[in-house]
């Protein structure tokens, strides 16, 4: 069984310090706090990916069908080893209050997740072969949707956004910038474009977002404070990288999930041996897997420009 990490946090629940990061990590990252993870034994899943559907036909009287099966295509997503360090000195603690360890911890943590956030988008394998593969390398063919074919870009449509929420099976969430989520709202209030906006609250009391009925995922900054989801990619008309772009995923079962052997582990060392300072590690053997070929998909070349309908 899939659980989100928030979830997850309440099964730790005895265990102060590991439930606390957990439900950090949720905090930090509206990807994670959706994302169901699957425990897998191992350090890698191996299934069966659905290439094709197998033939349907209809017969004559005394005539027999044609025989044919469906497509599958085998595939292993490996885990990664995600986590870091924090050494925290005794001067610190001892001068400015022990509550300054658990700000440091989670600010670590803060960082942590907005590095996974980042990975789950545009994690590549060919680059930084310790990460795994996000869902920009992942995504081709009938679900990688273009904005439009101008050089620089194409502002969003309305009916391009609604074409790729129809390119995903069950489709439960959108995941943007907080640019075009701003561009957006903008379009709601205006009587020419419209866009059903509405909010709800997510699992924290926070104001979340909708667009019909689906929630908007923030993908906002990465752990150097860049923005995960800029103006910086370049569209299908060519030009200038000055293009964004907008994802659709289902988290169902059989769809997107994120993948761990075993929750996060925290260590505590109280003091180093080496220098006066306590050490916290966190470290989860994490990936994510995309398990139908209609589980996500990608709106790219979308320009900084108004919404039109």
């Amino acid at each position: 069984m899939s659980l989100t990490l928030v979830e997850a946090a309440k099964l730790h629940s005895g265990d102060v310090v590991r439930s606390a990061v957990i439900e950090l990590f949720a905090r930090n990252s509206d990807v994670m706090r959706i994302l169901p993870f699957r425990d897998i034994p191992g350090n890698a899943f191996k299934y069966n990916l659905e290439g094709a559907l197998p033939g349907i036909g209809f017969r004559g009287v005394n005539e027999s069908y044609t025989p044919s099966t469906g497509v599958l295509n085998p595939q292993v997503e490996p885990l990664v080893i995600a986590g870091g360090e924090l050494d925290v000195d005794r001067f610190i603690t001892e001068t400015m209050g022990a509550d300054q360890r658990a700000v440091q911890e989670a600010m670590k943590i803060k960082a942590l997740a907005r590095k996974w956030d980042k990975t789950f988008i545009k994690g590549d394998t060919e680059t930084t072969p310790k990460e795994f593969d996000g869902l920009q390398r992942r995504l081709a063919g009938d679900q990688l949707i273009s904005a439009g074919s101008t050089s620089g870009g194409d502002a969003l449509s309305l009916a391009k956004l609604d074409e790729l929420i129809d390119a995903v099976d069950n489709p439960q969430y959108l995941i943007m910038s907080k640019a075009v989520r701003r561009l957006l709202s903008a379009a709601a209030r205006l009587s020419t474009v419209g866009g059903y906006i509405t909010y709800e609250q997510d699992a924290f009391g926070r104001k979340q977002t909708m667009y019909g009925d689906l929630p908007i995922l923030l993908a906002d900054k990465d752990n150097n404070n860049t923005d995960i989801l800029g103006y910086n990619e370049a569209g299908a008309g060519g030009g200038n990288s000055v293009c964004t772009s907008i994802y659709c995923i289902s988290t169902d079962e059989d769809k997107v999930q994120g993948l761990q052997n075993g929750t996060m582990d925290v260590t505590v060392f109280p003091e180093l041996e080496e220098k006066p300072a306590s050490r916290t590690r966190v470290e989860w053997y994490t990936g994510v897997a995309v398990f139908h070929p209609k589980g996500a998909a990608r709106l790219y070349g979308i320009k900084s420009s108004a919404v039109t309908a």
